[in-house]
């Protein structure tokens, strides 16, 4: 999927600000189709990792807790403009998603 995930990460003094959305169903498995009354099988993202130049920053599980399209902010001491910022996501059925992006200084 082209559009799975939206990245981006400004320099805010000396740490990069990054904001990312995912594109995701995320169903939680508890609830029911209206036409058929059965339950919707559970879909959902549940491992997340952010590297900084390779090196992992955040490492971060999810659960069924989580909505649709979610979206995931965070802050990275020590980067500077130009550092690549990479995410990757795994979700319960194994389907992998990812993104990167460039740090950018802060206008």
């Amino acid at each position: 999927m082209a559009d799975e995930m939206k990245m981006r990460a400004t320099m805010q003094g000396d740490v990069a600000d990054v904001k990312v959305r995912m594109t995701h169903i995320m169903e939680t498995g508890l609830r029911k189709d209206a036409k058929t009354d059965k339950f919707i099988p559970a879909h959902f993202i549940d491992q997340i990792v952010a590297t900084l130049n390779g090196k992992t920053v955040l490492d971060a599980q999810w659960g069924v807790a989580i909505a649709k399209n979610p979206f995931i902010g965070f802050r990275i001491k020590g980067a500077k403009p130009g550092d690549k910022i990479a995410i990757s996501a795994v979700d319960n059925l194994g389907t992998k998603y990812g993104g990167e992006t460039t740090v950018v200084a802060a206008k």
